[in-house]
């Protein structure tokens, strides 16, 4: 007729899982043995444990163990003196069979939901539509008084299918931050970031010319005549200039106590883009970009958002000049149209 909220109580069991005190208050109503309404309050305490382990596939599973019903107390809307002590032990021996088929069954259920999350934990994960990211077990999970532990192994596969090579070895417990009491703590290496900006890497190609975003100079080949005057006589002249930004080599994160960075080494190649003819490129430069790399969680996710601290570069194909006057348009460049590309 009536069942309370379940007061519910959690706590880790040292080496093994979780351990469960759940106080259930239920009304069971009916007809008494005289023909009459009898109502009978109880309250039972349910305890249970659960250990984790792993399976077959290496999930992280719950299974529920040792479960127990304790009637707390029973009291009845009868008089005391139609109430013997026979019909007490029979109330109390019926509800003792009972009580368990119809509350451990809420433990199993339970279990099962928390078991279903693990799965997904485990489960193939997009890179967007560069790869996939999938999280394995390297060990069997440890249970503290405090805390439980998993120690997981990343693995990253590019679009075509080939896993990327991660390093193996793992910081030590000493070495991490901290835990701080009643939160979630995931440690991430700064190799594993590198691993996975390294599959999205194809992704952070931009076409850069007039269109593409405001606050640029004017990207003709006037400006770059004006820029570099050894190339000036060979340039068309008003000519839109279109350049091209490629990653060459995979990122680098560094992650320190204070800041963290990302350093990225790309190719910018100019390539002037006549009306009336293809393309035609006119040299490449390298450039090496240091971005500081600030992090937050929204929706169960990482974020990461580069800003730019500083750029150098080096031209390659076309060596006869000096570069440095191109330094302070590229700069603009990254900072305004390529990395809020990448971000």
């Amino acid at each position: 007729e009536d069942l309370r909220p379940p007061v519910i109580s959690l706590a880790l069991s040292q080496g093994s899982g979780l351990f469960m005190a759940v106080l259930v208050q239920m009304t069971i109503a009916g007809k008494s043995f005289t023909g009459g309404n009898m109502e009978i309050a109880l309250a039972a305490n349910l305890t249970a444990s659960s250990r984790l382990g792993q399976d077959a596939a290496g999930i992280p599973r719950f299974s529920s163990r040792n479960c127990h019903i304790a009637l707390v107390s029973v009291k009845a809307n009868l008089p005391s003196s139609m109430l013997p002590k026979v019909m007490s032990r029979f109330l109390d021996s019926t509800l003792q069979k009972v009580l368990p088929g119809l509350l451990c069954p809420a433990v199993d259920a339970v279990i099962d939901l928390v078991n279903a999350k693990f799965t997904t934990l485990t489960s193939e994960m997009p890179l967007g539509t560069a790869g996939t990211l999938q999280y394995s077990l390297l060990n069997p999970p440890v249970t503290s008084e405090t805390f439980i532990e998993l120690d997981l192994k990343t693995i990253l596969h590019q679009k075509e299918g080939k896993e990327v090579d991660l390093p193996t070895d793992q910081p030590s417990l000493a070495s991490l931050p901290p835990k701080r009491d009643a939160a979630t703590q995931l440690v991430l290496s700064a190799n594993f970031l590198s691993a996975e900006l390294s599959v999205l890497q194809a992704s952070f190609s931009l076409e850069i010319n007039n269109n593409t975003v405001l606050g640029l100079p004017p990207l003709v080949t006037t400006m770059l005549g004006a820029l570099i005057p050894e190339i000036s006589r060979v340039l068309p002249p008003s000519q839109p200039v279109v350049i091209e930004m490629r990653e060459a080599k995979a990122p680098v994160v560094t992650v320190t106590p204070d800041k963290s960075f990302v350093q990225l080494f790309s190719t910018a190649e100019f390539w002037v883009s006549p009306s009336d003819s293809d393309p035609e490129s006119l040299f490449v430069l390298d450039v090496h970009s240091n971005l500081e790399a600030r992090f937050a969680i929204a929706e169960e996710k990482l974020q990461l958002s580069l800003a730019l601290q500083r750029a150098m570069g080096g031209l390659h194909h076309f060596s006869v000049f000096q570069e440095l006057p191109l330094k302070g348009v590229l700069a603009d460049i990254i900072h305004v149209a390529y990395v809020p590309s990448i971000n």
